[in-house]
């Protein structure tokens, strides 16, 4: 019988593994109805009937959709909320992160990393490993991904709002825990800053600090700065406007090793030596850093996201998430030889020094 109870558990195991994709494609759903704008609106637990009046769908369908909550309240997004023997939902943390108008809001995210463009170059992860392709992506469409955002103008308007969405809750740690990285700045340039999010955020905290947004040309057309604001269209793996500091946020793991140090060496030509401020703010993941918790499944949950982001942009962009001792390489491939490292949750804030 214990033979069989480990068989039964291996069966089980890898049927869930295999159906993963149930829990991605059921959020995607649930934001696509807006079932979390539904719930927020009515100011407390929802029925499920109230739920599908509220969606105005099919109402034959209502049973259906039970099942997906089902399925949405078990992995944790929503909370499980029995109201006078019916079943019932309500809102919590995740699910609160969904809502379109929260100042935090994932919404934009989750349809962007669900769609077919990026999960359709998982059906080629094996017919990549017996080629020549860079990346999977390429071997799906015969394209570079920066390619496909630079020719499609909807696909690169959804793909720098989702990057813009995925920054606000990043943007908030930094000015709560490390501000003073950024005080007495007199300039800064935000490399591949896409539609300027980080850099608004730093320009409208630091009036007095002159903020450039450096990105490709079609990326910049047709913003407009402000007083202390402006965009600068180029490329970062050429040339990088001087400043007093660079900010690299979420650019180095789209790179391999040799165009990351590249990217450096060009933020080291743009900004003054050590004595006059001169500075890289790098605002990435460190691989198997994770906040000091006391709850292992914290922990735990954490690591699972770095080791997903890390295969995703092996596949999609052919870059990585980086250890630690792979991100201090870099830097001393690039002559950097100082660095400072402060942890905000699944990100750290790397300041690096000439």
């Amino acid at each position: 019988m214990a033979l069989q109870d480990e068989l039964v558990r291996a069966q089980t195991h890898i049927r869930n593994h295999i159906l993963n994709f149930v829990n991605s494609s059921s959020l995607k759903c649930a934001v696509q109805l807006g079932i979390p704008d539904v719930i927020h609106r009515h100011g407390r637990p929802i029925t499920l009937q109230e739920l599908v009046d509220a969606l105005a769908i099919n109402k034959a369908k209502a049973d259906h959709l039970g099942r997906l909550m089902r399925v949405l309240t078990r992995t944790g997004i929503f909370i499980d909320a029995k109201i006078k023997d019916h079943d019932g939902y309500a809102l919590g943390a995740p699910s609160c992160l969904l809502i379109k108008d929260h100042p935090f809001s994932l919404a934009p995210f989750v349809l962007g990393a669900t769609g077919p463009i990026f999960t359709g170059p998982w059906q080629h992860v094996s017919e990549w490993f017996h080629n020549d392709d860079p990346t999977p992506y390429q071997t799906a469409y015969g394209k570079t991904f920066w390619d496909r955002v630079s020719q499609d103008p909807e696909f690169n308007h959804h793909f720098n709002q989702a990057m813009a969405s995925n920054s606000f809750l990043v943007m908030s740690l930094v000015k709560k825990y490390c501000r003073e990285v950024f005080e007495g700045l007199d300039s800064l340039v935000d490399v591949g800053g896409g539609t300027g999010m980080v850099a608004r955020a730093l320009a409208d905290e630091f009036p007095d600090m002159k903020c450039s947004v450096l990105d490709l040309p079609h990326v910049v057309a047709g913003l407009e700065g402000t007083k202390n604001l402006v965009y600068v269209a180029g490329n970062m793996l050429e040339v990088i406007p001087p400043a007093q500091a660079v900010v690299l946020k979420m650019i180095m793991h789209n790179w391999n090793d040799e165009d990351c140090v590249k990217i450096l060496k060009n933020c080291k030509e743009a900004i003054p030596n050590r004595e006059n401020g001169g500075k890289v703010i790098i605002l990435d993941m460190i691989m198997g850093s994770t906040q000091n918790r006391d709850d292992d499944n914290d922990d735990d949950e954490l690591i699972q996201t770095q080791i997903f982001a890390d295969v995703n942009m092996m596949v999609n962009f052919g870059g990585r998430e980086r250890k630690l001792k792979e991100w201090v390489k870099i830097f001393n491939d690039a002559s950097f030889t100082n660095y400072k490292i402060t942890q905000l949750g699944l990100m750290s804030l790397i300041q690096l020094f000439p």
